[in-house]
């Protein structure tokens, strides 16, 4: 073995384990090493599992009799911490849920531990993942590994990170507008959003829930389509989660090329005020797409500044909803304990939600989402996929967000139309701007995970901006 440990995707975990070259439990305490080592100064996780060694040894009995039956049998994963852990505090990042363990586990973290993964840790977040950048967690910002001056994105920027900084080979993260592809953008990371209702909400902490949705990080596409498969379907405890089969969608990774397959660069995401760098490396992948057999057009949609005034305020009325319910009675935490971010959220959304207001406002929103959604059904009609940058700009420096409200959905603007919409997307690395990771992401039309997944595997294996920072 040539890898170390910590480099080690999900597949060549598994293809050691076989071969005895290692133990769970070597690779478990390989990376509470680095944890160890790296967290203090990066504030990646806020909660290591006791009994992460005590489920390895469990893992190496098993194995060790009949070999590996689950499809994440001895893997690592990082959890969010919007996720309900029965057996780990969970925070939201927020001093409110400081002391909070659940009662109860959620669906994700279910379907994880049940497909034989070992939860290692909790890792940080915008506080009720209001935010991103991870600035506006109660517990102190996370850096960005690949330069700890800057900001590794949010409101998944823990797990991001995690996986950035090869703590684990993956990690799950949640997406209301971005906030999953965003993070793994700026950390150079593969991250995936389902279709809105492929995967459950249950047991995750809300923040808008017409457009939650939980979402894996991982080092390649491979592994984020195995984590994917794991973890989507029905869920009877999730009215919102669809009845269609769940495909393996690992197993379907096998095109030699993009023959047939239409792609639609969008215009208006190329959008004033973007680095001229980004753009560059988004067309160049555009022309890479192409020379795998791909038909690359230019395409229209509504300017995405739209989706910013939508989600702003369909996400802030959700918001006002779904933190309602956090009060001292049930959490022993007084309400002044919600950061400022928090309660201008709940504040603007109450008003938008308010008599006199609903109408000019909330009503409004919900017309022109249906215009979004419309106008992607049409271009879906003609093209497999959509093509842009995730984000305009390489991962900003620390306190870029502090003084700006929508510093989250500035930096989202691109990734806001298709969240709005329940779209299937991905980020991919595509290069890089002064040393920092840049991303494109492929958009397919709901439930055409398959579809983006094949298209984002033959992409990165045929390029070679999959990198990871050299910690020192």
């Amino acid at each position: 073995m040539t890898k170390k440990l910590h480099q080690l995707s999900i597949k060549e975990i598994h293809q050691g384990l076989e071969k005895k070259e290692f133990t769970v439990q070597e690779l478990i305490e390989h990376l509470l090493k680095r944890i160890d080592k790296y967290n203090p100064d990066l504030n990646i996780f806020l909660t290591i599992n006791p009994n992460a060694i005590k489920h390895a040894q469990e893992i190496d009995k098993q194995i060790a009799k009949e070999g590996i039956t689950k499809p994440l049998q001895g893997i690592p994963i990082a959890i969010k911490d919007n996720f309900l852990t029965k057996d780990l505090v969970t925070t939201a990042s927020s001093k409110l849920l400081k002391r909070y363990l659940p009662q109860y586990e959620s669906t994700v973290t279910q379907k994880l531990r049940d497909a034989g993964a070992i939860i290692i840790g909790k890792t940080n977040m915008d506080a009720w993942a209001h935010g991103s950048s991870t600035e506006t967690s109660d517990f102190g910002s996370t850096l960005n590994p690949w330069d700890k001056g800057r900001l590794p994105g949010g409101s998944s920027g823990g797990s991001t990170a995690a996986v950035a900084a090869e703590l684990v080979p993956v990690a799950m993260g949640t997406e209301t507008a971005g906030s999953v592809r965003q993070p793994a953008a700026w950390c150079g990371v593969v991250g995936f959003k389902p279709t809105y209702g492929r995967v459950s909400r249950y047991g995750c902490i809300a923040m808008a829930s017409s457009t939650d949705s939980p979402g894996p990080i991982a080092r390649n596409v491979h592994d984020a389509a195995l984590v994917t498969s794991v973890i989507a379907g029905q869920d009877k405890y999730d009215a919102t989660t669809s009845p269609l089969p769940v495909k393996k969608y690992h197993t379907q990774l096998n095109r030699q090329d993009l023959k047939g397959v239409k792609v639609g660069l969008v215009k208006e995401y190329l959008i004033d005020g973007m680095d001229k760098q980004v753009k560059k490396l988004v067309l160049d992948a555009a022309e890479h797409l192409k020379s795998l057999g791909a038909q690359v057009d230019e395409v229209s949609l509504l300017d995405p500044k739209y989706s910013i005034s939508v989600y702003t305020i369909l996400q802030r009325a959700e918001v006002s909803s779904n933190l309602a319910r956090f009060d001292g009675v049930r959490y022993a935490q007084d309400r002044q304990s919600f950061s400022e971010e928090a309660k201008r959220r709940i504040m603007l959304g109450t008003y938008t939600l308010s008599a006199g207001y609903r109408d000019a406002y909330y009503k409004k929103a919900l017309a022109v989402r249906t215009k979004i959604v419309n106008e992607f059904d049409q271009v879906f009609k003609k093209y497999d996929l959509i093509l842009g940058a995730v984000s305009p700009t390489p991962a900003l420096k620390k306190g870029a967000s502090a003084k700006n409200p929508l510093f989250g959905e500035m930096q989202d603007v691109l990734v806001e139309p298709s969240s709005i919409a329940g779209l299937t997307s991905i980020s991919l690395p595509c290069g890089f701007v002064d040393k920092m990771p840049i991303a494109i992401q492929l958009t397919a039309k709901q439930f055409n995970e398959s579809t983006v997944f094949s298209v984002a595997d033959v992409y990165q294996q045929t390029t070679d901006f999959q990198q990871f920072p050299d910690l020192k």
